[in-house]
């Protein structure tokens, strides 16, 4: 099958590129001009567009069998907050538009947020974002494309929706593996406090399991069909004490009041808005840590043969190549 895979050149794309070339499909990645190539199959073929750009995705796109969408702004804060509507919203029409003229199933990777907060039980694919209270324009924006993509769905186009958990393993260092970049702060002493008491559940996935899902979804997903590929819910106490076995390095000790954490965050949000520098922390993520986010990948299990690794299989592989490669 000849596939069109977007968002390609981040930490998750080049993991899914890698498994879909290895599982036999010819392979197009659409990449701006400036990205880092770095890591994708040697055959793959580059077509130069941007996701924002509807004829250029629907250049890429022609001849194509499937389109596999996972570009997305992924950051907590931008100069222009236009953009996360633009690339989240925008890029996934474009995205159906391109792939409904060519023809092709559209697998399109959404994010455990569009759901919206699970509660300490896990939510499954029945749940929907409830609107109307987001905490970050990331949020807002991944809810607003679910929505799209479910009505395109609806509608009678083949689709099939990704819900990935908290996404971590070897692999690019950029905002997208957020999870191996503390990882990394931890073990060199950089990362000295938890925001809150750390007993929200997070649902940490394995990159290399996410990866083998969306090939998956484009061989087999059920037309139509949602699926979270998650992992262990686990809270930040857990995961660090699960990080402390691997590695003998001691949990963290401080932990950082919401209330705190907002303040600072509001003016690391201010320094930004006068400097154009990104703030390492902002009144909105804290947002999000005030939160359970606890999914069930049963269905993606049971269909697709999903299959997650634990938790502490997955920090040992992550900590052995941090090791490896000199990042800590």
């Amino acid at each position: 099958m000849k596939v069109l895979l977007t968002g390609g050149t981040g930490f998750l794309g080049k993991n899914v590129a890698r498994r879909l070339r290895s599982a036999g499909h010819a392979l197009r990645v659409l990449a701006r001009e400036g990205s880092h190539l770095q890591g994708l199959p040697e055959d793959a073929e580059i077509a130069r567009g941007d996701v924002t750009d509807a004829d250029s995705m629907a250049r890429a796109a022609s001849g194509c069998e499937a389109v596999c969408h996972m570009a997305g702004l992924v950051k907590a804060w931008v100069p222009d907050r236009r953009r996360f509507d633009d690339v989240n919203v925008g890029g996934l029409r474009n995205a159906l538009t391109a792939a409904r003229g060519s023809g092709a199933r559209l697998v399109y990777t959404s994010s455990f947020i569009a759901i919206g907060p699970a509660g300490p039980e896990p939510a499954d694919e029945t749940s929907l974002h409830p609107g109307g209270r987001y905490r970050n324009d990331y949020e807002r924006t991944k809810a607003l494309a679910d929505a799209v993509a479910r009505e395109a769905a609806a509608g009678g186009q083949d689709v099939v929706m990704l819900y990935p958990g908290v996404v971590y393993g070897p692999g690019e260092m950029t905002d997208g593996n957020l999870v191996v970049r503390m990882v990394a702060d931890h073990l060199a002493g950089r990362f000295t406090a938890i925001i809150g008491p750390g007993d929200r559940l997070w649902s940490y996935a394995f990159v290399e399991d996410v990866a083998a899902g969306h090939v998956a979804a484009v061989e087999g997903g059920r037309k139509g069909e949602r699926y979270f590929l998650g992992g262990e819910n686990v809270d930040m106490n857990g995961f660090f004490a699960t990080l402390s076995r691997i590695t003998a390095v001691p949990p963290p000790r401080l932990h950082v009041p919401y209330a705190v954490a907002s303040l600072l965050g509001l003016a690391l949000v201010g320094w930004a808005e006068l400097t154009g520098q990104p703030p390492v922390l902002t009144h909105e993520v804290v947002k999000v840590f005030r939160e359970h986010w606890a999914y069930s990948s049963a269905k993606a299990i049971g269909e697709l043969g999903y299959r997650p690794t634990p938790l502490e299989e997955g920090l040992r592989r992550t900590v052995a190549w941090l090791r490896e490669t000199g990042r800590v």
